[in-house]
């Protein structure tokens, strides 16, 4: 059985270092549980990151809890995913509060231009990585192509992507038997059990703040809950749903300030949805000072990370056994491939945002970005090491201008 202490120091160091959205922290994480330690096999990795993309939430936080939860049981599962969301949690809720004090942060921007510079080729090499695991024959690669033409070309539906790859998959191809340790058995009365439980652990809260402090955390509870159940394909899939309600129906944030609230969590480690907190701590922040932004911020992570921990403990004790169901097995290695094609369409949204402005190119991220290409892709740098320069050059090239 893996140790705590050794479960500690890994995902803690993927908590810290998980920049760059779904796409690097998936790569992060299969560097540090599949290729430097054996503490899941390719199939497993595979397996879990195809079912984790067909739920509601961030994959690679339920990814993290899952790989806990293999090796740990529930407490793994909280370990892992805690860690994953914690730093990044904390870092938001500290600019949150600069934010809400003191406005616009330049010399935050500045750094953050260089660690978005960074950020597009890091997503390049996880992209690389994660096609080299999961492409594997014709097929697979007309998926993935298919798939970035799908969203990138026609703006076809997230959901929709994934159930045509499914639908290709169960008809084509065939998972393979893996061998190995299987996953914890379970009853369908443990199942419902698990359910129970963490629906009370969810929604708890959310009754007490209706009986106790209506107004706007009840609001952000209902909101934020609702958003945590249609937010398939991560958080980009939902940001426009997000920007017009926080926006236009209830008036929380302008638009500025949700662009602002998007490039802060976009460059800071742990989940993109991370966004809903600082909105929370803005909108808090706006309507009663300090301590009502971090209340808000609290009840926004309690009610968006909540279900996460109720997927994966649900359906996790069953990810194995679709190794011995063909159709079931083939289905996910087809949404696997397809996760490519959506890394891709990301992946070229986000260099875009970075490298332009208004259509106009934009000398300094690409400058950047050519370095830590150079640094990650060719010299071969650790990313704790290269983010901390691109960090800085865009401070010097930035802040000095």
């Amino acid at each position: 059985m893996t140790p705590l202490s050794a479960m500690t120091r890994v995902f803690g160091r993927i908590g810290l270092l998980s920049f760059g959205g779904p796409a690097a922290q998936i790569a992060l994480m299969h560097k540090e549980l599949v290729e430097d330690r054996p503490w899941l096999t390719e199939a497993q990795f595979l397996r879990a990151l195809s079912f984790c993309m067909l739920l509601p939430g961030p994959e690679a936080m339920q990814l993290a809890t899952y790989a806990g939860w293999r090796m740990r049981g529930v407490t793994g599962g909280l370990l892992a995913g805690l860690l994953f969301v914690v730093p990044g949690a904390l870092v938001i809720m500290v600019l949150a509060l600069a934010y809400g004090l003191y406005g616009q942060l330049p010399l935050v921007q500045s750094l953050f231009i260089g660690v978005k510079a960074c950020v597009v080729v890091i997503v390049v090499q996880a992209l690389i990585k994660v096609a080299r695991k999961a492409v594997k024959g014709p097929v697979h690669i007309a998926i993935a192509v298919a798939s970035f033409l799908a969203l990138f070309a026609l703006n076809a539906p997230f959901p929709l992507v994934i159930v045509a790859a499914a639908c290709v998959g169960a008809l084509t191809l065939r998972g393979e038997a893996e061998g190995g340790a299987p996953a914890p058995k379970t009853s369908a009365m443990a199942t419902l059990k698990t359910v129970a439980l963490w629906l009370v652990i969810w929604f708890a809260p959310v009754l007490v703040l209706a009986l106790v402090a209506p107004g706007i955390l009840v609001d952000m509870a209902k909101f934020f809950s609702t958003l945590a159940v249609v937010t398939f394909g991560g958080a980009y899939a939902v940001l426009a749903y997000m920007t017009q309600a926080v926006v236009g129906d209830f008036g929380w944030l302008t638009t500025a300030q949700m662009v602002d609230a998007l490039g802060l969590a976009e460059t800071t480690p742990g989940p993109l949805i991370l966004v809903t907190q600082f909105v929370a701590m803005v909108a808090g922040f706006k309507a009663g000072g300090i301590g009502l932004a971090l209340v808000a911020g609290l009840v926004t992570l309690w009610v968006t990370f909540a279900p996460c921990f109720l997927w994966i403990f649900a359906g996790a004790p069953y990810i194995d056994r679709l190794a011995h169901m063909p159709r079931l097995s083939g289905a996910l290695s087809a949404i696997t491939a397809a996760v490519v094609g959506v890394i891709a369409n990301l992946g070229l949204w986000f260099a875009g945002a970075v490298f332009f402005d208004a259509g106009t190119v934009q000398p300094v991220p690409v400058v950047i970005a050519v370095i830590a290409a150079a640094l990650l892709l060719w010299r071969k740098w650790d990313m704790l090491v290269v983010l901390p320069i691109c960090a800085a050059l865009g401070l010097v090239l930035v802040g000095g201008a």
